[in-house]
């Protein structure tokens, strides 16, 4: 997964999880791409401190998924979404049967994962 669309699920998932001086400065340098010595002189602190913040995170977003895996099964159900729609199509290959059972298969798979 690209590292930006990661960190914007895991923000996504758990950044209310995070006080809120360290989702103030993570949005600033994910989402709003301001550099590390531009959110030091805002929020008073060093750049150091910004990096620092930053890392510490970035391991805590990650520590919350390795946990919880709600990003990986949000990414897993969104994959069996798309195939349901790909299976709906007038051009999918197959019988409407198959394509029928095949539906029935993953959507299956979705309830108990959820």
């Amino acid at each position: 997964m690209e590292v930006f669309v990661e960190k914007s699920l895991l923000f996504d998932f758990y950044g209310e999880l995070l006080t809120e001086h360290q989702r103030r400065i993570y949005t600033e340098i994910v989402f709003n791409d301001y550099s590390a010595a531009e959110v030091a002189a805002d929020e008073g602190i060093s750049r150091q401190g910004v990096h620092d913040l930053m890392k510490r995170c970035d391991r805590l977003l990650e520590d919350y998924e390795s946990r919880l895996h709600l990003v990986d099964k949000f990414v897993h159900i969104r994959d069996n979404i798309r195939q349901i729609q790909t299976l709906t199509t007038e051009t999918a290959e197959g019988t409407a049967e198959d394509r029928m059972k095949q539906i029935r298969e993953i959507s299956s798979s979705i309830l108990e994962e959820l």
